[in-house]
């Protein structure tokens, strides 16, 4: 194996790629590529091995052993010599992010007292590029057996969350949202056409609510209201998420709706504090 195969040892880009050439002059590749390797572990593959590693962000081998080997040095990552896997290091990471928000703090006391009063499960998220990212979550006594861990990340246009926050974007950036998004069918009533979902984020944003009826999962029934600064632009957005088989699309309405107000209102006073 050539060294023009390997990672550049500077992180510079190496010559002939056009993708490359066209980032940034003050661009460090090597930032980009042991960030790649760190996303590349998963629930589905909690230990990979330097090859598979390769395969799945496009370097070589050696290269990324090289990578790998530096982030074990720095601790983020460990080996038994031939498998890899995450340490509870990298959760540092996202700490820093998570720690600068006062959103999971004033919201936790707030969520803890709805779930109370509805005896249902609350997330709270925020919007990144086409996902949500789950920042406080209290589950509830009926809680279905899927788990939505902090920092779980979720596509936005078929989630009750996603779609509250959606709604809360201006006009040119929802634009742009609908123009690029690939929308995935989970379930046979998940909106996959971008002129469906732009009506239903209108809707949404008109009535102040979003609501998701198994388009996600199944049995899965979720409400959202957005939670806005004191601009009222929407910083973030609240859930109560229950099953079929407890709650019609009527009940949500009328009894998790108003609780679920109440306690983004409250958000959103302790937020302008």
């Amino acid at each position: 194996m050539s060294r023009r195969d390997e990672a550049p040892a500077n992180g510079d880009a190496p010559a002939g790629d056009d993708a490359a050439a066209a980032r940034p002059r003050d661009f460090v590749q090597s930032v980009e590529r042991a960030l790649a390797i760190i996303r590349a572990f998963g629930p589905q593959t909690p230990a990979l091995t330097a090859s598979e590693i390769a395969t799945s962000t496009g370097l070589t081998r050696a290269a990324a052993r090289r990578f790998l080997l530096t982030l074990v040095e720095l601790g983020y990552v460990r080996s038994d010599g031939r498998l890899f896997s995450l340490t509870p290091r990298v959760l540092e990471l996202g700490y820093a992010f998570l720690s600068s928000l006062s959103l999971p703090e004033v919201a936790l006391p707030l969520l803890e007292q709805l779930v109370r009063e509805s005896q249902e499960s609350s997330e709270g998220a925020i919007l990144d590029g086409d996902e949500i990212v789950y920042v406080v979550r209290v589950a509830g006594p009926a809680i279905m057996n899927a788990t939505v861990p902090i920092g779980s990340r979720m596509p936005a246009a078929a989630t009750a969350l996603g779609r509250a926050l959606l709604a809360g974007l201006p006009d040119e950036q929802l634009d742009a949202y609908l123009a690029q998004v690939t929308l995935r069918r989970f379930l046979p009533n998940t909106i996959v056409d971008r002129d469906a979902l732009r009506a239903e984020l209108l809707r949404v944003r008109a009535q102040g609510y979003a609501l998701v009826d198994q388009e996600l999962e199944e049995g899965l029934l979720a409400i959202a209201v957005p939670v806005c600064d004191r601009s009222g632009a929407t910083v973030a957005a609240i859930n109560l998420s229950t099953h079929v088989a407890r709650r019609t699309v009527g009940e949500a309405r009328e009894l998790l709706l108003p609780a679920l107000r109440r306690a983004a209102a409250g958000i959103e006073a302790g937020l302008t504090r």
